[in-house]
């Protein structure tokens, strides 16, 4: 009799389950639950309250939502008894964090607290914290802590620290009322199990934990209301992904049609739990997750400490190596920014007609176009930068435009310049020491845009493979919940036993073209210009301009 594990992958938009057969891999079923509040970021649900500028924000129930839907749609899609299902790992999107009262409940679920903007999840990509995150670095960097170089000499507006010192800025009093600042996917173990547990690779990228966080005095230097902030509202065990976080209560059981005792294995975040799901368990693959954002994971035995990175941590995504985080706040997001707002009613109509959707109209269109053909040359900071700027502030720029450019020309110029930033977190790692023998490519992008690849491809010189999964995350998360299950269960003791059996690669490569390689070299050079002058003081026009927007807005 199959046994099997459960992958559940929480996104930006969505939360996916996924069944794996544990013997082989083969992903029996999944089902994907939109999350009905969606990006919470114009109105708090049901209120006239408008979320100001760079907010974006969730329902927390919109994910126990995603457990009592999507999980026993797979069950049923498979016709597999909860007596062979051994274990569930959960991926979360990070640093996605929440208020809760000490039993764990969402403080925008209390009727006091729900017309405040705080006492609600605040997403990734929430990046309303950029003055706070300001503040952190310049006290960090004037006291020389120790562990600013883990994270590239500057932390994001979106990680933890930054949004709790914006709440206690402007919201002081939720988080008096906060007992705990938790990670949501963390959170949502709690819920499954009774069990609190704080993830290593979340509390390790997100969070600043590196054996320990920030001191005590370092908080209090920052506000004196953080006074033993590490003991009281970020206290509990922090454990490496595939780790046993706890059984499946009585109480959550009946949510998913699955028996209590079921074993759930300590979260992770969804970028990070792709790496396994690509078969990746050893040093110098770098995976790239494709998406509305990408990161760019790649580990290593050695310690080293990269400028402009999001982290470097120990068992951060696997055990026994240290594990590296670049990223792009916005690729995918870029293109569908574009589709909906900058591609004629032309192109939307020819799509239908030929039955397809516009992206693969203009990817058809694109794809004819010689490198440095359309005269265009973009930076991709649509949603700021992540990596190795670590400026959220920072906005997109496109130049060469003429009366003579086109649609598919400006399509496969932001393409180029996703391309083009992926190309600085690459050298950015070489340059310090850190090995990049391969890349891996997955995600939504990896497994729908064939042109992105091959221009990835051709501006890195570097040959790049698939995963055979479209959904690698969900699979690394099964993966972790085998692991959590144990061999004498039917999983796995260690994860490289898991993804030796349930993951793998697609046979496709894409390899660079030497010609277009050395085009793409000549514009690498010109980006880098741009880059570092937009990007590293010397003109902040970019962060002028938000600031006139900011100040005309309501």
């Amino acid at each position: 009799m199959s046994k099997y594990s459960l992958g559940l992958d929480f996104g930006t938009e969505s939360g996916r389950a996924l069944l794996v057969d544990v013997s082989d891999g083969r992903e029996v079923a999944s089902a994907v639950f939109p999350y009905p509040a969606g990006v919470i970021d114009e109105k708090l649900p049901g209120t006239d309250i408008r979320i100001d500028p760079d907010w974006a924000l969730q329902n927390p129930n919109d994910y126990l939502a995603v457990l009592r839907t999507a999980v026993p749609q797979v069950l049923k899609q498979a016709g597999v008894n909860a007596d062979d299902i051994i274990g569930i790992g959960v991926d979360f999107t990070a640093c996605t964090v929440l208020p809760v009262t000490q039993d764990g409940t969402p403080l925008c679920n209390l009727p006091e607290w729900k017309n405040n903007p705080h006492a609600w999840v605040k997403l990734w990509k929430h990046h309303a914290a950029q003055p706070e995150a300001d503040r952190i670095n310049a006290l960090a960097r004037e006291r020389g802590e120790w562990w600013l170089p883990y994270y590239g000499g500057k932390i994001s507006s979106e990680w933890l620290l930054s949004k709790t010192l914006q709440m206690l800025d402007e919201a002081p009093e939720v988080f008096d009322a906060a007992h705990k600042i938790v990670e949501a996917g963390d959170w949502l173990v709690f819920q499954m199990t009774g069990v609190e547990t704080r993830n290593a690779c979340a509390a390790g990228y997100k969070g600043l934990y590196q054996g320990a966080y920030p001191s005590n005095d370092f908080l209090v230097a920052l506000d004196p209301r953080l006074n033993h902030f590490n003991e009281t509202k970020i206290a509990g065990k922090v454990l490496p992904p595939g780790v046993f976080a706890g059984a499946l209560t009585e109480q959550a059981a009946p949510w998913m049609g699955l028996n209590a005792g079921t074993a759930v294995a300590v979260a992770t975040i969804d970028a990070h739990a792709a790496v396994p799901g690509c078969g990746v368990t050893e040093g110098g693959r770098m995976v790239l997750i494709l998406g509305t954002s990408t990161c760019h994971m790649v580990m290593d035995a050695e310690k080293q400490l990269v400028p402009g990175i999001s982290g470097v941590v120990q068992d951060g995504i696997l055990p026994g190596l240290f594990g590296y985080e670049g990223g792009q706040a916005g690729v995918g997001d870029i293109f569908e920014w574009f589709v909906e707002n900058g591609v004629p009613r032309e192109y939307h109509a020819q799509a239908e007609q030929r039955g397809m959707s516009v992206y693969a109209l203009l990817e058809q269109a694109a794809a004819k176009l010689q490198v440095g053909e359309s005269g265009l040359l973009a930076l991709d900071w649509w949603n700021g930068n992540r990596s190795v700027l670590t400026d959220a502030n920072l906005s997109g720029l496109l130049i060469g435009m003429t009366l003579g450019t086109r649609t598919p020309d400006i399509f496969r110029a932001l393409i180029e310049a996703t391309a083009f930033g992926t190309q600085i977190i690459v050298e950015t790692f070489e340059q310090n020491g850190v090995v990049v023998n391969e890349l891996v490519a997955c995600g939504g992008l990896a497994a729908r845009n064939k042109l992105l690849l091959q221009i990835y491809a051709d501006v890195t010189g570097r040959a790049f493979k698939v995963a055979e999964s479209a959904q690698t995350s969900a699979l690394g998360a099964a993966l972790f919940g085998a692991v959590a299950a144990g061999s004498k269960s039917g999983g796995f003791d260690d994860i490289h036993a898991a993804a030796k059996k349930m993951a793998r690669l697609q046979d496709i490569v894409y390899t660079p073209n030497a010609k277009n390689h050395a085009t793409y070299q000549k514009l690498v050079a010109e980006y880098k210009l741009l880059h570092d002058y937009f990007g590293r003081g010397e003109n902040d026009v970019m962060k002028r301009l938000r600031e006139m927007k900011h100040a005309v807005l309501p």
